[in-house]
């Protein structure tokens, strides 16, 4: 048997739910499926709209050749949600709220479901808390005020930071917890950039706008780095 691969693909912002009009990103997941046609179960567990966030992913997957599917809490269609989500080829998770997502799963015990379902090989995606909860740490703001350290599922080691090149704050609140000590170093990633991990590691990075990047941001002997990494733009012939 093939060895399985163990997929995180943590988008700064984009997909259905940002471009709509751009399924290159969305079409970059589903290609990375162990099947030629994947179930994808989306979670919307992040907004205080899921019933929206839902509709608009099933606008979207409809017209790719997926099956789609999604999982609510509030009313689950089965009591054995465990064996749902191991049944799934990719997992993507909306964005909204990190902190009352991750509340929400810890409840339900999804942080443990979807650390099995990442072993055993299905995708697991998302865009800004569907990205951030896939690493040790993030910069949220899902408490108003200032960007804190939020602790997350840590199937990828070190942080992220997304919308990075969308929002006027969120690069020099990153460097300033950097240089603080406060986040581990790690990844950031403008709206319409993913990095692509596989078994753990740093794979690659791919784009559905020609100039979205990729970031290593790292404290290197008290000082804070920071490298653009080789996008690829999915729009390339």
């Amino acid at each position: 048997m093939p060895e399985i691969q163990r997929q995180v693909i943590a988008m700064g912002g984009g997909g259905f739910s940002m471009e709509p009009e751009n399924p290159l990103l969305d079409r970059y997941i589903i290609k990375q499926a162990r099947k030629t046609r994947p179930s994808v179960c989306f979670l919307p567990h992040a907004t205080d709209d899921a019933v929206r966030a839902t509709f608009r992913f099933f606008k979207a997957f409809t017209q790719l050749d997926v099956k789609p599917t999604h999982l609510s809490l509030f009313n689950p269609e089965t009591a054995d949600i465990e064996s749902f989500l191991m049944a799934q080829d990719v997992i993507y998770v909306g964005g909204g709220n990190t902190k009352s997502m991750l509340a929400l799963w810890r409840e339900w015990n999804l942080d443990d479901i979807l650390a099995k379902a990442y072993q055993n090989g299905t995708v697991l995606a998302g865009l800004s808390a569907g990205a951030n909860c896939w690493f040790e740490q993030c910069s949220t703001d899902s408490v108003p005020g200032e960007y804190r350290v939020l602790p997350c599922l840590g199937i990828i080691r070190g942080s992220f930071c997304p919308h990075y090149d969308n929002e006027v704050d969120r690069r020099p609140s990153l460097h300033k917890l950097l240089s603080e000590d406060k986040i581990a170093s790690g990844y950031a990633a403008d709206d319409g950039a993913a990095a692509h991990f596989i078994n753990g590691k740093f794979d690659r990075a791919v784009s559905s706008r020609a100039h979205a990047k990729v970031y290593k941001v790292e404290r290197i002997d008290g000082q804070v780095i920071e490298e653009a990494i080789e996008t690829h733009y999915l729009g390339q012939s």
